[in-house]
């Protein structure tokens, strides 16, 4: 049969946990004692244990090894911080274009309101003029086109009251002539009896 799970959490049992950290210690030295040899790599391994006594291995001297990792990890930082140094200017430079910007586009509505234009030199009024002329014919060509719709959908509502009204004025005129056969008839039938009354007095 394998091996069961093993779980990974502290041993609870002293003698135990002392046992395991023994073989598991020896273990990993000897991994990284392969390691070194096999990859000619550079290791440097240290383990302090629950005591606080201390275990170490090191493929070469391990003073080098420590400084190095340690210069490493300057050179990281250093980079890391010039990074975010220029992303922070680039951050900084952006944000000064957008405000520029922003302030151009506030400059320039205040200008086509009429605001403001003391400043201005003989072409940029003209430049504001030819701007306020395009504005004009595109404000003009939208309404335009606003009113032909509006127009087009007033005549249909037109036609269809037309439409309904010529429905309403034959169905009127069915009526008033069904009333007058009726009549009509009525009168008819009422002279009959009349006569047909008379020639009876007589």
């Amino acid at each position: 049969m394998g091996r069961g799970k093993v779980v990974l959490e502290r041993i609870q049992n002293k003698i135990n946990r002392q046992v395991t950290f023994s073989k598991r210690r020896n273990g990993l030295l000897k991994k990284a004692f392969e390691l070194s040899v096999l990859c000619d790599a550079e290791i440097a391994l240290i383990i302090f244990s629950s005591r606080g006594k201390l275990f170490q291995y090191s493929s070469t001297d391990i003073n080098r090894i420590i400084e190095k990792y340690r210069q490493r990890c300057f050179d990281m930082s250093q980079i890391g911080d010039e990074a975010e140094h220029q992303s922070e200017q680039c951050l900084y430079q952006e944000l000064l274009v957008l405000r520029v910007k922003y302030e151009s586009l506030q400059r320039t509505q205040r200008n086509l309101l009429g605001e403001e234009l003391e400043p201005l030199s003989m072409k940029e009024l003209h430049s504001l003029e030819k701007q306020l002329d395009r504005t004009l014919a595109q404000a003009r060509k939208h309404l335009s086109q606003k009113l032909v719709s509006r127009i087009d959908e007033l005549r249909g509502k037109v036609c269809n009251l037309e439409q309904i009204n010529r429905n309403l004025e034959s169905k009127n005129i069915g009526k008033c002539t069904h009333c007058e056969d009726y009549t009509n008839q009525f009168e008819a039938g009422a002279a009959t009896s009349l006569r047909l009354t008379n020639g009876s007095f007589e």
